[in-house]
């Protein structure tokens, strides 16, 4: 094996670097690095939509964090004083609720499952036992209410309801009955209300329109010569509707006894089934209830109802003056594939001249 001869290495290295290469004061100069800024980002573009929610709202546009190169609104609405510290509020939760998950798990009090979860101390039912008490009671529809529901579900569905309304001045029946009211009740043994007014004006406008009086009967329109008039009452069991039959021949006095046979033999639940079948028109009084205005619905198989209401002092014009006069608002509802429009509006009107004016009534004109 040869051997390397360094004898001639100081030489060789002399040969390289030779001190009159070097200058002895020469200081040994390395360039220096500048570090160059970076460009400057175009400032970020803002619709007038975005700055003029930001001015709403006192936000600098300019300060608010986005990606791309437009602020939108949602970016604007992010930096919401309430959204900001809803989000603190958040955070702060969030962390709270880590640590108790943290705390839970390492109590060696509570016990886990096989997967790591707690198992509550209670049960699922004593849990909902110390809740609050919230106390239902269920209870069957009597036989009355089934039906009941069963007829004016029916009646929303086999019928083309439509309502119109009419507004009465209640002036000149009022102070009929004000003046009247003693002597009636002192004649024939029951007070004069305003029932009976509205039961013999309906007579008199089913008399002018005969169509208003018929009824349905699969595909055929059944008129009717006489005139039965379902009234409206209230009862322990809900709303019935007896009828009164024969209205036409029946005087003021003979409706107004009618009517209170019909209330104290509903409230004392002795109507009979002959008492509420059968009618060819239906009237209704929510008024003595508070109620100021209301759609009816149709009693099928009639095939309309008149709705009255609560009788309100208001402001009306009577020849150039505005004065306060005690008015009623009255609906009519109608099946509409029997009744024309037409005819439904002419029909209340009836019923309101007749009332405005009750000397029509006792004159029947």
């Amino acid at each position: 094996m040869a051997l390397l001869d360094t004898s001639a290495v100081p030489t060789v290295v002399s040969k390289l670097v030779s001190p009159s290469m070097v200058e002895p004061d020469a200081e040994l100069t390395l360039p220096v690095l500048t570090p160059t800024a970076p460009p400057e980002a175009a400032p970020a573009k803002t619709g007038p939509a975005v700055r003029k929610i930001a001015a709403e709202q006192g936000i600098d546009p300019s300060a608010v964090p986005h990606k791309g190169s437009r602020i939108t609104k949602a970016d604007i609405l992010q930096q919401r004083p309430d959204v900001q510290e809803s989000k603190s509020s958040e955070i702060q939760n969030s962390r709270c609720v880590g640590i108790q998950e943290s705390e839970t798990a390492k109590s060696p009090s509570t016990p886990q499952t096989r997967w790591g979860a707690t198992d509550s101390p209670l049960s699922k039912r004593e849990e909902r036992e110390a809740l609050p008490k919230r106390p239902e009671e269920r209870v069957p529809m009597t036989r009355l209410r089934k039906r009941v529901a069963e007829r004016l579900l029916n009646a929303q569905h086999e019928h083309a309801i439509l309502t119109t309304f009419n507004e009465i001045n209640m002036k000149a029946v009022m102070d009929l009955r004000n003046q009247y009211k003693e002597a009636f009740e002192k004649q024939h043994g029951v007070k004069l209300g305003f029932m009976s007014f509205f039961t013999k004006a309906a007579v008199a406008a089913l008399q002018k329109f005969p169509i208003v009086n018929a009824t349905t009967e699969g595909d055929d329109i059944i008129y009717h010569g006489y005139y039965d008039i379902g009234l409206a009452v209230s009862s322990p069991r809900g709303l019935v509707v007896p009828i009164l039959r024969d209205v036409d021949a029946m005087s003021f006095a003979e409706v107004e006894k009618g009517i209170a046979d019909f209330a104290r033999r509903a409230r004392d639940v002795q109507l009979s089934l002959e008492d509420l079948t059968g009618g060819t028109f239906s009237i209704t009084n929510g008024g003595i209830f508070g109620s100021m205005l209301s759609t009816p619905i149709l009693n099928p198989p009639q095939s309309a109802i008149l709705g009255m209401h609560n009788i309100v002092e208001r402001p009306v014009a009577e020849k150039g003056q505005v004065v306060i006069r005690p008015v009623m608002y009255v609906a009519l509802s109608y099946d509409h594939r029997l009744v024309d429009g037409r005819e439904a509006v002419q029909f209340l009107v009836a019923i309101k001249n007749a009332i405005e004016d009750p000397t029509r009534l006792l004159l029947d004109i």
